[in-house]
């Protein structure tokens, strides 16, 4: 059967192709000569990527709906990207965390990183959530569904197509099981001594944070003996693991009151129920609430959501940060702790961080950095992208 030649994408003169050839993974619609033909080309297609002297710099996938018109797949530009093509890559991913984790939960897939862009796929034991967030993931998904299946062995595979990623990418939300027979209920998640309970058919993202994996470990480390308030607490990730650690008690704040409810799950599960307690609110609200009680705790967690998605928001998100460490700081004993946390692609620490410092300042304390952390290594960072380190915890000495 004779090969037919892939359509080619080509460099305006000022891109610079030496980027690509160090491994950044995006080609934006302004680097690329957008013609007819190429504004023509199917939606999530491959194509050869060439620069402007027609040297090929490898395989890669064309979205021209999208700010980033290519994706970059494989140096190789003869590569077949098939079932074989991917569990390939999955083979190599699923190595590293099984090396990292004994039981099968974690980030099994972190897009760009492991050479999967714009795909996100959480593991809980034998069922699988992926998040196909680019044209070309969406385009060859069962293909990858079956490449999942045949490396992990996984028996339920559902597709999370929901969030803003799909909406940049011209996509359309949906959450269906590609394969297999969807939970009956919430699943176990054994982390850091505690059970979580994981909702992949109707919690946040993919149901559980993994990420926060490390920082939940620290935490709960200088939480043994001592009164926690964990904030934006979704499912208890902090709380969980600080009762498990063996702090005395722990109050979990969130405004939705299916969170709560999985917490409180998780809590029973963990055998600490006796020891913790949930409050619905909003966050701001129950922090000037706490504020004016003088309730007072050894470690205080803020962990909200991105206020700073993007660039557009980044001052505003700035300034949410700020008031939060603000609101959180006089809640916090002397000698105590506040973990102040950021998911936001635009902040970079060195923002947040000073945002953080602000906040503590405006509280009326002053505060020692005693630690920085980011994801776990089942979130591993493509250096090139500087987007895939989105994740800080702060941890403060107040």
């Amino acid at each position: 059967m004779k090969h037919i030649p892939l359509p080619i994408v080509r460099l305006r003169p000022n891109a610079k192709p030496q980027v690509i050839r160090h491994g950044f993974p995006w080609v934006f619609a302004n680097e690329v000569v957008m013609d007819r033909r190429t504004k023509g080309l199917s939606h999530g297609g491959l194509v050869v990527l060439e620069d402007a002297e027609r040297k090929p710099l490898g395989l890669g996938t064309i979205n021209p709906k999208s700010k980033i018109a290519v994706r970059m797949l494989d140096f190789d530009t003869e590569a077949e990207v098939d079932q074989a093509w991917f569990a390939a890559r999955l083979t190599r991913a699923l190595e590293h965390r099984t090396r990292m984790y004994p039981d099968p939960f974690y980030r099994l897939v972190h897009a760009e990183a492991d050479g999967l862009p714009g795909v996100v796929i959480d593991r809980f034991g034998d069922v699988a959530v992926v998040q196909p967030n680019a044209a070309w993931a969406e385009r060859l998904f069962d293909v990858l569904v079956a490449a999942l299946i045949e490396v992990t062995g996984c028996t339920t595979v559902i597709k999370n197509g929901t969030g803003r990623a799909r909406s940049l990418e011209g996509l359309d939300e949906e959450l269906t099981v590609a394969a297999g027979t969807a939970p009956t209920g919430p699943i176990a998640v054994p982390m850091n001594g505690a059970t979580y309970m994981a909702d992949v058919m109707g919690g946040q993202k993919t149901g559980l944070f993994f990420d926060q994996r490390p920082n939940h470990a620290f935490a709960a480390g200088l939480a043994s003996g001592g009164r926690v308030l964990d904030v934006f607490s979704h499912v208890g990730g902090f709380s969980l693991a600080a009762l498990a650690a063996g702090a005395d008690s722990a109050v979990a704040v969130d405004g939705s009151a299916a969170a709560l409810e999985l917490a409180q799950a998780g809590a029973d599960a963990t055998g600490v129920a006796d020891r913790f307690e949930t409050r619905q609110s909003d966050a701001f609200d129950a922090l000037e609430a706490m504020g004016k009680a003088k309730e007072r705790f050894d470690v205080v967690i803020c962990d909200p959501p991105a206020f700073a998605p993007s660039k557009p928001a980044l001052e505003k998100g700035m300034r949410a940060y700020e008031r939060v460490a603000r609101m959180a700081t006089p809640l916090v004993k002397e000698g105590g702790y506040l973990v102040l946390c950021s998911c936001s692609h635009a902040a970079d620490l060195k923002r947040f961080r000073d945002a953080s410092a602000r906040g503590i300042g405006k509280g009326g304390k002053r505060g020692q950095l005693v630690s920085t952390g980011f994801a776990g290594p089942d979130h591993p960072l493509l250096p090139q992208l500087a987007e895939s380190g989105y994740l800080k915890a702060l941890t403060f000495r107040l």
